[in-house]
């Protein structure tokens, strides 16, 4: 039964869709069977696994929207044993058309249900909001992994996406937990990202993975060509640091 891990931070420009393919990308490439579900209107985590969403046939708004069932949205990448249920355009007005819906918080909980027996891991790319859609993934998801970025505003909002996800275990999923904070954009050069580093870890005590993911071209340029960074440039150091982060994320799995 696989285990599902929601990407989510509602502040924009932390590497949530770039962990969140990368992530999943190795978890692939480690030998783990890996869906990577992508509700964030912008599709960045569709594209960045080398799939045009225009050419999709079905996409998580089929499956919100019209209830479509999962497992005819999923298609399989051209990298080890990596599948994604594409975005679409369309999940930017979604809330509004499943907010009548009888149990609209868990449409999409109800939709993966069936497929959970096919993967050892599903990983969600949440919308950079705190909305309906959000909500369908954290009712979803076992656990949460926060990316923070090592700069000036690391914690803003943070009070925020915790209380939804509070308020979220409190109603609709109980064992609802923060899976692990990834440190992203650190420069182990810069005083500020040591400043942020500590407090984020006060933040979250015991919460904060060892292998923080570094500033890198590699990272950046990986997405325009399709692909995650471990196959783009697998020598880099992005592509290093995103595969000993995912052991890292799953030897604590096996603890």
């Amino acid at each position: 039964m696989a285990k599902i891990m929601a990407v989510s931070n509602q502040k924009g420009g932390v590497g949530k869709t770039t962990s969140a393919v990368n992530i999943a990308a190795a978890f692939g490439a480690l030998g783990k069977k890996t869906l990577l579900i992508d509700i964030d209107p912008q599709g960045n985590a569709t594209s960045g696994v080398g799939v045009d969403r225009r050419s999709a046939k079905y996409s998580t708004y089929d499956i919100l929207v019209n209830d479509k069932k999962a497992a005819e949205c999923i298609i399989q990448t051209s990298f080890q044993n990596l599948y994604v249920i594409p975005s679409s355009l369309d999940l930017a007005a979604a809330e509004l058309e499943i907010v009548d819906k009888d149990k609209r918080e868990a449409i999409l909980k109800n939709a993966i249900l069936p497929i959970k027996s096919e993967f050892d891991y599903i990983v969600i790319d949440c919308p950079p909001s705190l909305n309906l859609v959000t909500v369908n993934a954290l009712t979803c998801t076992d656990t949460v992994l926060i990316p923070i970025q090592c700069e000036y505003y690391a914690l803003e909002g943070l009070a925020q996406l915790m209380n939804t996800i509070r308020r979220v275990k409190r109603t609709y999923n109980p064992y609802l937990d923060v899976e692990g904070v990834i440190l992203t954009m650190y420069d182990g050069r810069l005083l500020l990202t040591q400043q942020v580093a500590n407090e984020v870890k006060k933040y979250f005590p015991r919460k904060v993975y060892s292998t923080p993911i570094p500033r890198g071209v590699r990272i950046s340029e990986a997405p325009s060509y399709g692909k995650p960074v471990i196959y783009y440039d697998k020598s880099s150091k992005g592509a290093q640091a995103y595969m000993e982060l995912s052991k890292e994320i799953l030897k604590k799995e096996r603890a």
